[in-house]
């Protein structure tokens, strides 16, 4: 059983919005350190940056409310920009080591949850508005908004198809947070780290990525642990987890595009 949201769910436009300010922030400055949250709904998108880059210029103030009506619409926005800690932002200083505590899963896809993206990312290339979807051995589970349940019959005759009828959705009607759909990211993989609005240090992103790549080679489940400070994980230099990280997130197209589906 697996559940999707498409890049449109409230949630994900959170997520999306996040993955933008990380992408800024690894544009001003090389390697930031950088944790977003964001929250938005109603008109309104409140966002927390905590970082090292110089994100206060005029110039990427106006490409952070750029970025977020690109994503959002217009909506008024709620930004507050500080320092990262420097306690953790010193913990960098000597080259990439751990940036966080935390137990991290890697499972290897199923057949199933592979299934459920690709239905996703069909109906979303057709209706790219607010949707979630629900795969649960022969049995579809179809919410679209913004799309008549005739037409998706077409698509997929065997789906339940909107159950409580038409809907609108978007952040209009709901809100909306960074790391709330970690299940439709991540799958059975899911354990204590968001995956989005973070850089490269933080073994949320960095971990999760390596422990999920190493459980799909193998073929079996990844489990690993790790302490603030660590400069090995797994039997690998810290350094080169980053590097495995960065080109998942780079080959995905920036950390803004990686939190449209996720991991997969």
């Amino acid at each position: 059983m697996i559940e999707k949201v498409n890049p449109s769910h409230p949630d994900k436009i959170a997520d999306r919005i996040a993955g933008a300010i990380v992408d800024l922030a690894y544009q001003v400055q090389d390697d930031p350190k950088v944790a977003v949250e964001v929250l938005i709904g109603h008109g309104v998108c409140h966002a927390i940056v905590e970082t090292s880059a110089p994100m206060l210029r005029p110039e990427v103030l106006r490409a952070i409310h750029n970025a977020i009506h690109r994503i959002a619409g217009f909506v008024q926005i709620d930004l507050c920009i500080v320092p990262q800690d420097t306690h953790l932002a010193d913990n960098q200083q000597a080259g990439f080591r751990c940036g966080d505590n935390g137990i991290f899963k890697g499972m290897p896809l199923t057949d199933e949850q592979k299934t459920l993206s690709a239905i996703a990312r069909d109906i979303y290339q057709k209706y790219p508005c607010d949707g979630k979807y629900i795969l649960s051995g022969d049995k579809l589970i179809i919410c679209q908004s913004n799309a008549a349940r005739a037409d998706i019959e077409q698509l997929y005759p065997t789906a339940e198809i909107n159950p409580l009828g038409d809907w609108t959705g978007g952040t209009d009607v709901d809100t909306g947070a960074t790391n709330r759909k970690l299940g439709s990211d991540m799958a059975d993989s899911v354990t204590g780290g968001g995956l989005h609005g973070k850089d490269l240090s933080k073994a949320d992103v960095s971990v999760n990525i390596y422990a999920f790549l190493k459980a799909q080679e193998t073929g079996k489940p990844v489990e690993l642990c790790c302490a603030i400070g660590d400069d090995e994980i797994d039997g690998k230099p810290y350094h080169e987890i980053v590097e495995i990280a960065r080109k998942f997130i780079k080959d995905a197209g920036g950390f803004e595009a990686f939190a449209e589906w996720g991991l997969f």
